[in-house]
């Protein structure tokens, strides 16, 4: 599986890429936050790190192959678990629309 990065809508990006301001009234929300903050930071990481890997395999400055194929894999999971973080996040706010009070 070869993970292409989609190019960010530029607004979005940028306000993902500024530091999480933590308030006192919900420091709950600010962790939940925080943690999509860092997985989305450790999708951008893995992405940079595979990209480097792959440039130095075709210029000939990498002798081991293996390293781009770790650097891939661990890309492309990096990506996997942001996505099935999504779908939690997604699936925890729609069964708590469907409560009723």
């Amino acid at each position: 599986m070869e993970f292409t990065p989609i190019r960010p809508i530029e607004p979005l990006w940028d306000s993902l890429s500024q530091p999480v301001q933590k308030t006192e009234e919900n420091p709950a929300m600010s962790m939940f936050a925080q943690v999509f903050q860092q997985a989305i930071q450790n999708v951008r990481d893995t992405n940079a790190q595979q990209v480097d890997l792959e440039y130095q395999l075709a210029t000939g400055q990498i002798d081991n192959p293996a390293l781009v194929t770790t650097a891939i894999a661990k890309a492309s999971t990096a990506a996997e678990l942001l996505m099935q973080m999504r779908n939690k996040a997604v699936e925890a706010y729609n069964e708590l629309m469907r409560v009723s009070l």
